[in-house]
């Protein structure tokens, strides 16, 4: 019961966060009252992140709007790891379970982005939802890595 209650509040958040606007869901006021002193700008002024067809940097963007960007593909990358996560937990076992929680984070994906599409002054990309795949597969990955390590470290454990 509690993976369904976790399944719909990360449901609700992406729902949510797809109707605001880009005003809406600014982080750049909360970013200056955070870090006036813009800690770490001169390391993360040598970061350049090629996205959608674009370099963006420090330079080209200024130290809160990058920071802006840093926490927003984040973000992608981990609600989306956390809800593949929370789908593959869901699934009864099959042979296929760990396809089948990719697929229907796919789906989810792929319907954030639709959402955003009704959203006025937001973009959807293919982008975004590469990277929400990129974050459902890894955290899958560390998932089934771990559920492999934990019964021989059990069994370790007893040996010993």
């Amino acid at each position: 019961m509690k993976k369904i209650i976790v399944l719909f509040i990360l449901l609700g958040i992406l729902f949510v966060s797809s109707a605001q606007t880009y005003e809406q869901q600014s982080l750049i006021p909360t970013l200056k009252e955070w870090l006036p002193d813009k800690p770490l700008e001169a390391s993360l002024s040598k970061l350049q992140v090629p996205y959608w067809g674009k370099t963006i940097s420090i330079e080209e963007r200024g130290y809160y709007h990058f920071v802006e960007f840093l926490l927003r593909k984040s973000a992608h990358f981990f609600i989306f790891g956390i809800l593949a996560t929370v789908i593959y937990s869901l699934l009864p076992k099959h042979a296929f379970r760990m396809l089948t929680a990719t697929i229907i984070t796919l789906l989810f994906a792929i319907g954030d982005e639709y959402h955003q599409s009704l959203t006025g002054g937001r973009t959807p990309t293919v982008n975004d939802v590469i990277l929400d795949m990129s974050g459902a597969i890894t955290f899958l990955l560390l998932l089934r890595l771990l559920l492999w390590v934990k019964p021989k470290l059990r069994k370790k454990a007893r040996i010993h």
